[in-house]
């Protein structure tokens, strides 16, 4: 019995291990949410790229579990303000950090 007592506790152990491994921190995304920001970053730079104020090879777009973060130099202040609110209206974006500077 006390057998397989041991044999149980290592088994259940060993799954606790595999669990916890396979769990996500705030460092890592599972592949559904990579995928998802994959597209969030797509449509962002799509619309960045459709409006004619702004110059989409001056704006970086990188996306984390639907917050978006936008970076690089532009020419003036409406063009940070304008990609800010681009990127805003992305379905599922759910935040944004604009750190676009002037040139």
């Amino acid at each position: 019995m006390k057998h397989f007592t041991r044999i149980s506790v290592l088994v259940a152990a060993s799954a606790m291990a595999v669990l916890t491994g396979c769990a996500t921190g705030a460092q890592q995304e599972t592949a559904g949410q990579y995928i998802d920001d994959t597209t969030i970053t797509t449509r962002v730079k799509t619309a960045i790229y459709k409006d004619e104020m702004l110059k989409s090879t001056e704006i970086n777009v990188e996306t984390f579990k639907g917050r978006v973060q936008l970076s690089g130099f532009v020419s003036t202040r409406p063009s940070i303000d304008r990609a800010g609110v681009l990127a805003k209206g992305v379905k599922g974006v759910t935040a944004v950090t604009n750190d676009l500077r002037l040139k």
